[in-house]
């Protein structure tokens, strides 16, 4: 959106606030084309950018009174945005971790590819060993000792969830270790 667009958007805005329903009907049409792109960048599926911008846009209804005429349009409209597409991605992710049984599930991962080339848990034990406290010991509980995520998390005392997270986290410090290996 260059400066001249801005200016326009900026006064659609003041005269829908003044009443002018076209003004804003064309506000918001315009604002949609702006937050599009903006957000086709962020999400990884498209399916849901139409609802995201539709979320979006009955924020900005919501928000309406807020808007200073005095100030710039889009940096307002695109904090509304950036706190929904925030809400949008909390949720869509917490939903899809939620519901998976696995971790492997949830992110489409195959925990095997730590151990790929022949390697064991014996043989990589001692870089087991160099993690954080805690995602050592949920890796050497899973491995070594054969507990599922549920089980660890009892033993524990964390959530099962908090225990696939740390334990996917801890595969990734892996894999990039051993890559560089």
């Amino acid at each position: 959106m260059n400066e001249t667009q801005g200016k326009v958007l900026e006064e659609r805005m003041r005269l829908a606030l003044a009443g002018d329903k076209r003004a804003y009907a064309s506000a918001l049409e315009e604002t949609a084309m702006l937050l599009r792109p903006y957000l086709a960048r962020r999400l990884r599926q498209g399916s849901d950018l139409e609802d995201l911008v539709q979320e979006i846009l009955i924020s900005i209804h919501k928000a309406r009174h807020t808007y200073d005429c005095e100030r710039p349009y889009k940096p307002w409209a695109l904090a509304i945005a950036r706190f929904r597409l925030n809400d949008y991605l909390r949720k869509h992710y917490a939903d899809k971790l939620h519901g998976a049984s696995e971790l492997e599930d949830a992110e489409g991962l195959d925990m095997q590819d730590v151990t790929k080339a022949g390697l064991s848990y014996e043989s990589i034990k001692g870089e087991v060993e160099q993690l954080p406290g805690k995602q050592a010991m949920i890796l050497q509980l899973m491995h070594e000792e054969g507990y599922t995520a549920r089980e660890v998390a009892e033993k524990i005392g964390m959530k099962e969830s908090a225990v696939k997270v740390a334990a996917h986290r801890a595969y990734k410090v892996l894999k990039k270790k051993l890559e560089n290996e």
